[in-house]
Parts: C-alpha cells; structure tokens; sequence
C-alpha cells in the first residue's frame, strides 16, 4: 500500500504543477490582452489633460499637473455638447425602434407556424450580406423625397433598417426556446397575445434585449459614414462627424482631439454599465424553475 500511496502524492504534485503552469500562463495572456484595450483608452484620457505641446513632447507621460482647458474648449470652440445630444436622440431613438419592431417581428417568427417562414429566414440572413454602401443611393433618394435629409428621421430610419435584421435573429433565436407551457399557462390566465408578448416574453428576453440594444446603440453611435451623407449640417451633426470635422480643422490641438474622443467614448461605457447586468445573466438562463 505505501508505495501506491507515494505514487498519488507524485502524481497529484504533477497536476498542481501542470495546473499551476497552465493557470499562469492564461493570466500572463489575459493579462497582455487586457493592456492593449484598456491602455489606449488610458493613454487618450490622459493626454486630453494636457496641452497640446505637452501631447506632442511627451505623450506617454503621466499628466500629474492635470489642465482642463481642452474640455473647455470643446464645449466653447466645437459646440461638443450639441453633437452629444444629436447622437443620443438618434442612437436611442435607433434602438428603441428596433428593440419594438426587431422584438415584435421575433415574436411572430419564433412562436408561429405559417406558410413562407423559412423564405423569410432566408431573406433576412441574405440581407446581412448585402453591404451599407450599396443602399446609399437609393436611400438617399428617398429622403430626400420625403424632405428628411438633415434631419433626425433621416439618420434613425436609415439606421433602424439597417440594424432590424441582426436584431430580429437574434431576439427570435433566444425566444424560440422558450417553453411552450408558458404559453398554455398565460391563454389559461386569458391572455391575448399582445398582453403574453409583453407581460411573459418580454420580460424573460431582457438578457437577449440588452444584448441587441448594446450592438444596436454603438453601431449607431459610431456610424460615421451614414453620418457623413445623410445628417451634414451642423445643428444635427452627431459626435462622430464632428470628431472627422476636428482632424481636419484643428489638425494640431491633439490635446483638444484627445478630450472630444474622450467624451465620445464615456456615453458607451456608461450604456454598458448599466445593462451589463442583464447581459452576465446569459442567454440561456431557464425561464421555468423548479
């Protein structure tokens, strides 16, 4: 017996060691990744406390004497505070339109069965390939048609098309796997359709709603090529073509293109936090327990 047990304490000190090896090396990785996403975020905070002579001397140094003069200028010299507006109205009108129409059309292909479904399948996932810069044209020929070019409506409806696809598939993936019980339990209590949408599915599709709504927001968000043709004129320019705007106007003041970036990024990260809890909960999260 002696020897079999020297042999298990030999091999349970190999596992450790492989373990400890292969845990260390996965830090040593996961931590290398981090660093190259969250530094540069750090590196364009911290230079947007600085002057722009300081940026170009030494822009990896830490701003110890930290100035606030370039947020100044950004809401006094650009107007930051408009475009931030201008892009949160079309953002959040953009994701509000899909998460409703994306979450309605989901519902209805998830839970029904009727003749021509899988065409419509296939015509949604066909449209994932067709590219952005193929519908300009006629897109925007037809705001101009309706007299919504420069205008909110002529950002967020070229948007909501672009964005419904991805998130009907997505939301009508996660509600197909509802339990049908759910169902029968809701027509028992006498609920219509509408009410069992929005009291039953709803509610259990938050995880993949939160999902949907942050892609949907920062392609929104940071689209700047729809920006550039369909919303020019300044009073309802979003933040994204106003940062294109500053490249090519205030080419040398990087201290004050490192604040607006700056700026640009907060409202993302703050949109994350908030349903980043729904998002952890995962999408296969069981909707019947017992």
């Amino acid at each position: 017996m002696e020897p079999t047990i020297v042999v298990e304490h030999k091999t349970q000190r190999v596992r450790k060691r492989r373990f400890s090896l292969g845990t260390t090396l996965m830090y040593v990785i996961l931590t290398a990744w981090s660093l190259t996403t969250i530094y540069p975020l750090f590196w364009i905070v911290n230079n947007s406390f600085k002057v722009s002579r300081d940026v170009m001397n030494n822009s990896f140094g830490i701003a110890w004497e930290p100035v606030f003069v370039n947020y100044q200028n950004a809401f006094d010299r650009i107007n930051i505070g408009r475009s931030y507006m201008n892009s949160l109205v079309m953002s959040f009108s953009t994701v509000f339109l899909v998460l409703l129409l994306g979450g309605l059309a989901a519902y209805v292909l998830s839970r029904f069965n009727f003749r021509g479904k899988r065409t419509i399948y296939s015509i949604l996932y066909a449209t994932l390939l067709i590219p952005a810069f193929a519908t300009v044209v006629p897109v925007y020929e037809l705001l101009i048609k309706t007299s919504l070019v420069n205008t909110y409506w002529g950002l967020i409806f070229p948007q909501t098309a672009g964005n419904l696809t991805f998130a009907t598939l997505v939301i009508a993936g996660y509600m197909a796997t509802i339990p049908k019980e759910l169902e029968e339990a809701a027509f028992m209590d006498g609920c219509n359709r509408w009410q069992m949408f929005v009291k039953i599915f709803v509610p259990i599709s938050q995880p993949v709603f939160a999902s949907a709504s942050i892609f949907v927001f920062m392609w929104s968000y940071n689209d700047l090529f729809s920006a550039l043709i369909f919303v020019n004129k300044e009073n309802v320019r979003p933040i994204v073509a106003l940062l294109n705007e500053i490249s090519s106007q205030y080419g040398t003041d990087f201290g004050l293109m490192a604040t607006a970036v700056s700026l640009t990024v907060i409202p993302v990260l703050i949109v994350y936090l908030f349903i980043s809890k729904y998002i952890q909960k995962g999408l296969t999260e069981g909707a019947v327990k017992g």
